[in-house]
């Protein structure tokens, strides 16, 4: 009889350990394979991608429609200033995106979800304070302009104070949102698990969906769209320095 040498036991060994494990391997690629597939199949139904927007992310997008409001503001009152006759309802519809997708979503999503997370932290409360007090502030200037608007085609009192009151309004949040994309939402998932962190989006998501829909923010962003085409401002290159 052959004597079993120890190289050969181990050469034994390593091929039982190979056999075995081969069916697992097998088994994880499969399943990793199908669910690739599975995911191809769903983004081909749906039209999505599967990869989730963050919550900073989704917040972030949120104040680019925020951004593209203020340039009509801004261009509106260009108009009032040079006497140039527009439709008031520019400014009203601009300011009812604000009420419905800014202040009452967007700022109540960051009052529930971001700005108790860092009180009970003890970070950045003092910031958090004023961002808030800024978001009370806001909802009165919002209502002023919606108020004032439609009779602002004629020059006089109604007009001046519509135009000082969108002047506060965008003096405001311009630094309001800069501080928030800078200092707050990128300090946010030190604040919570990543269990938490993906649950936080996916209530942003289930609330954006009750309140607009599917595609919600799309939907914003085409409705700023069409203000910026009928206040003439929706040309990017308009903006491009010439001859410089």
């Amino acid at each position: 009889m052959e004597a079993v040498t120890p190289a050969k036991r181990r050469l034994f060994l390593f091929g039982t350990l190979a056999a075995v494990a081969a069916p697992a391997v097998f088994t994880r690629r499969a399943f990793a394979e199908e669910k690739g597939i599975g995911e191809k199949l769903k983004e081909a139904v749906t039209g999505k991608t599967g990869k989730e927007v963050t919550p900073p992310e989704d917040l972030m997008r949120e104040h680019g429609v925020l951004d593209r409001v203020l340039l009509v503001y801004e261009a509106g009152v260009r108009k009032y200033a040079s006497n140039e006759d527009f439709d008031p309802a520019l400014i009203t519809r601009s300011a009812e995106i604000i009420r419905d997708f800014i202040n009452n979503y967007h700022e109540k999503t960051e009052e529930k979800h971001l700005f108790p997370r860092f009180r009970t932290a003890g970070k950045m409360v003092e910031l958090v304070d004023t961002l808030e007090r800024q978001h009370e502030a806001g909802r009165k200037l919002t209502e002023t302009i919606i108020r004032l608007a439609p009779t602002s085609r004629s020059s006089g009192a109604d007009r001046t104070r519509l135009v000082d009151t969108i002047q506060s309004f965008i003096t405001m949040y311009r630094p309001h949102a800069a501080r928030e994309d800078t200092d707050l939402f990128p300090k946010l998932k030190d604040l919570v698990s990543a269990h938490e962190y993906d649950a936080m989006a996916e209530d942003f998501e289930k609330t954006e969906h009750d309140l607009f829909g599917e595609d919600g923010f799309e939907k914003m962003a085409a409705r700023v769209a069409q203000l910026e085409q009928q206040m003439g401002i929706h040309e990017l290159n308009q903006y491009t320095p010439q001859g410089r």
